[in-house]
């Protein structure tokens, strides 16, 4: 994130990672989902999946890889099956032989069909994977592209504490000892949900949003200073637990001594780029007395308003001119 004037600001987000994910994964986290079971010997499966989307071979299989998507997951529907089927089987096994040497990562047969144990043969050779689906072809292909996308979705990883209230998803950061578990725990108290605890995941979703999520391992814990790892949904409920949400507000608590400069009108819409989205900021001072977890609240009902075209501070602003310029024509 870009720097502020903020300590807390020195806390760098990593670098988004090149998304790549292996056969053996996609299969792992997706098989129930899309209906897959393996077919032969279980091989490949360190294989690399390199693009988003699903090819059909048909083109392939005919002898045309001019225009071949080797880094996709390869589906082989009723079409490609008959195609096969109606050339000799030693034409058909030289066919399926080529299309296995262009060391694509996987093979996935839909509509609960299989390969003859010929073929499947071929590919296990070949150390690609075969795998069935009971789902029809363009469904599976659908089902499997969406969650392709959201596997290669551009992520990173930020420090800090994220939160629903009032349906706006907040990144509460700060320096340590700025009171960010308190704030969060007073927001739960007063019916926000906890979404992640230091550590939160951000994706990119079609450049359109982004969307944040705990580590499996940490969700619906948190780290509360004196008393250790606490389960928020067992103590407040399943309803103040999330596992993910849209990231619409940054919230950066700074000691009042280091904030430089404070906008009293909220005119300065200051905003942060993450994984290139701009994020609405807000820098809340901190200070003996002052209830953190309310100004969060208020912030996050002014940024509600804000995406339903109200502002505040410029409403305000543009009745003050208004109010200026009557006052300087009643006195001319």
């Amino acid at each position: 994130m870009p720097s502020t004037n903020s300590p807390s600001s020195k806390r760098t987000s990593r670098k988004p990672r090149t998304p790549t994910i292996t056969v053996g994964d996609f299969f792992e986290r997706h098989s129930k989902e899309l209906k897959l079971s393996l077919a032969g010997s279980k091989i490949g499966f360190d294989r690399k999946i390199l693009e988003p989307t699903i090819n059909r071979p048909g083109l392939a299989l005919s002898g045309f890889y001019t225009y071949f998507a080797v880094h996709r997951m390869q589906v082989i529907g009723k079409a490609e099956r008959s195609y096969l089927k109606h050339l000799s089987p030693d034409n058909a096994a030289k066919r399926f032989r080529d299309l296995c040497r262009r060391n694509i990562p996987c093979i996935v047969v839909s509509r609960g069909d299989t390969l003859t144990p010929e073929l499947t043969k071929i590919a296990n050779d070949a150390g690609v994977s075969v795998f069935n689906t009971k789902m029809v072809t363009m469904t599976f292909i659908n089902a499997a592209t969406v969650r392709l996308e959201w596997e290669f979705a551009p992520t990173c990883t930020e420090h800090g504490c994220m939160v629903d209230s009032m349906g706006i998803g907040i990144l509460i950061k700060g320096a340590s000892g700025t009171g960010k578990s308190e704030t969060v725990l007073s927001l739960l108290r007063r019916g926000a949900s906890l979404v992640a605890d230091d550590m939160v995941r951000f994706r990119n979703i079609e450049g359109r949003e982004i969307i944040g999520t705990a580590p499996e391992l940490g969700r619906s814990h948190m780290e509360v200073r004196g008393l250790g790892i606490i389960n928020v949904a067992a103590l407040f409920g399943v309803g103040t637990f999330r596992t993910e949400k849209r990231l619409d507000l940054i919230v950066t608590l700074v000691h009042a001594d280091d904030l430089n400069d404070v906008d009293r009108l909220g005119m300065d819409n200051k905003k942060v780029s993450l994984l290139g989205i701009k994020i609405s900021h807000v820098e809340l001072p901190v200070a003996p007395g002052r209830d953190m977890a309310q100004l969060i609240e208020v912030a996050a009902l002014d940024q509600k308003l804000k995406s339903l075209g109200h502002d505040a501070a410029v409403e305000f602003n543009k009745k003050l001119l208004k109010k200026m310029r009557e006052q300087r024509k009643s006195n001319v």
